[in-house]
């Protein structure tokens, strides 16, 4: 169904979904035409009414239309790939235990780890009572297990485009009887980088398939990629491409630097929010934060791409089981996490890239609960706002914040005494000038000790030290006697005399010469 050049001499423009021939979707999942296991998995999950992107995208897959879906996260999408293609897979279901009744037919294709550990653990679920096999390989863990699990035999992968192109050139999977592709957040993929890779790996997959592509964002190399690689696709979109969860309450607020870690601790007094995700834009700024909030009395655990796979998912795991009040995470890292009913996400710093501002919010507002996006904006940001205004087509009012002194002196304090010290007698520590104006910058004062009181001098212990005349001098101070100029050496006793050199061989025979004069 598709072709494997990147180069399209003529881009079709996707149909819309609300073409005559595609069918009404149904509101309830037991109206589709599903096996009965899949319904009962999806049962046992606690659905029963489809999503907005379910219900338009489920009719078109089970129909072998290739999709190019335009889907916010937390949207649901995931499920509106996963379940009409293991419908489809359902003809080829099999209790052999033979690997080779159990080919790879379905390719699942996700930028980041955590996204690939998600969708996996979804898939699963909806195939738990079928006895189709779902596995997952993604980089920062051992290849021998993966290569162990693709040997034995599954239909479903879900993979990272680098682990699995590792898998490929070892020969542990073969992909000529793939059947369906997915990308998943296509628009991040090709903004880590990810464009070879995914050439790489379509030109392994067999020309006919049905390719499915979803993007929360549509950028004209995103246009680029379906021409070439979707055929005749049907557009399904529930939002304006490139729009921000209407479930998601936004606010700017206009904050000094050094104010963003009281404005985000009094936005969480405020509001009674227990749980939120902080979003900065670099690793080192992550790792600073984190032990930051965690000076500050918050359960913090950091999330970025310096750290191991296996410290990922603890923090990740530990988040998810409220251990931890704060997740400060960067953007590639947080790509994937998906917790239910996060109340609040903030961005301490604006995204480079206007499609980040789009992912990071998606994280709170899922599966149609509400959620607090807040975002500090500083002087420095014009630019970065200016871009985020242009891609959501929508103007962004940005509010001052009154941050309230008192809470925050009582903060301080009490900070202070729980950690047994005062902060006075901390010397070097920056504190604010409370007299000037609000909004002006802080100055900066140091906290220095009062100099000792001076003791009365005394003239006999301030005087220097003065030898006694009848002291003998010490040994080492002792002057040898002096050599008359016409007998014995002058030489110290403790310098080893040059050797002598013959003449033949370059020297002048005596002792004071030196050799190769």
């Amino acid at each position: 169904m598709s072709s494997d050049t990147f180069q399209s001499p003529a881009p079709q423009e996707p149909a819309p979904a609300a073409a005559p021939e595609t069918p009404e979707a149904p509101a309830r999942f037991d109206t589709l035409p599903l096996d009965a296991k899949l319904l009962r998995a999806i049962e046992v999950q606690g659905y029963a009414h489809m999503t907005p992107i379910q219900a338009k995208a489920i009719p078109v897959v089970l129909a072998g239309r290739d999709v190019m879906g335009a889907a916010q996260t937390g949207t649901g999408k995931t499920a509106a790939f996963s379940i009409p293609l293991l419908q489809k897979m359902m003809k080829h279901e099999n209790a052999s235990m033979s690997p080779a009744r159990h080919p790879v037919r379905a390719v699942v294709l996700a930028p980041t780890r955590e996204l690939a550990d998600q969708v996996a653990n979804n898939v699963k679920a909806y195939a738990k009572q079928t006895n189709l096999r779902v596995a997952v390989v993604f980089g920062g863990m051992d290849m021998k297990p993966q290569t162990a699990e693709l040997k034995g035999g599954v239909e479903v992968l879900i993979a990272t485009p680098g682990r699995l192109l590792d898998h490929i050139e070892a020969k542990n999977c073969n992909l000529s009887q793939v059947e369906y592709v997915v990308l998943d957040e296509a628009d991040r993929m090709l903004d880590i980088g990810f464009l070879p890779d995914l050439q790489r790996i379509l030109s392994y997959l067999p020309k006919q398939r049905q390719t499915l592509l979803f993007s929360a964002t549509f950028s004209p190399e995103i246009k680029k990629l379906a021409a070439s690689y979707l055929q005749d696709p049907v557009l399904v979109e529930v939002a304006r491409p490139n729009a921000t969860a209407s479930t998601v309450e936004q606010r700017f607020y206009s904050v000094h630097e050094d104010d963003k870690r009281a404005l985000i601790r009094q936005v969480l007094r405020d509001r009674e929010i227990k749980q939120s995700i902080v979003f900065v834009n670099s690793k080192l700024g992550a790792g600073r934060l984190a032990r930051a909030f965690e000076r500050d009395g918050l359960k913090t655990a950091a999330l970025h791409g310096d750290k191991s796979q296996d410290e990922r998912l603890k923090a990740l795991a530990a988040f998810k089981a409220g251990e931890m009040d704060l997740l400060v995470a960067t953007d590639v890292a947080a790509r994937g996490i998906d917790i239910a009913a996060l109340p609040a996400v903030f961005n301490y710093d604006i995204p480079f890239n206007a499609e980040d501002y789009v992912h990071r919010i998606g994280r709170t507002g899922r599966a149609g609960a509400s959620g607090l996006a807040v975002s500090l904006v500083t002087g420095a940001d014009a630019r970065l706002i200016a871009d985020i205004e242009k891609l959501t087509k929508k103007k962004l009012d940005i509010e001052t914040f009154a941050l309230d002194d008192r809470q925050e002196r009582r903060f301080r304090r009490d900070r202070n005494e729980g950690s047994g010290e005062r902060s006075d007698d901390r010397r070097g520590e920056r504190r604010e000038e409370t007299d000037g104006p609000r909004g002006a910058r802080p100055m900066r004062t140091e906290s220095r000790p009062a100099p000792a009181p001076r003791r009365p001098s005394d003239p006999f212990f301030d005087k220097p030290y003065e030898a006694s005349p009848d002291t003998a001098p010490a040994a080492w101070e002792a002057k040898a006697p002096a050599t008359p100029a016409g007998g014995g050496s002058s030489m110290s006793r403790f310098i080893k005399p040059k050797r002598k050199v013959a003449f033949l061989l370059g020297g002048s025979g005596t002792g004071s010469s030196s050799a190769g004069k």
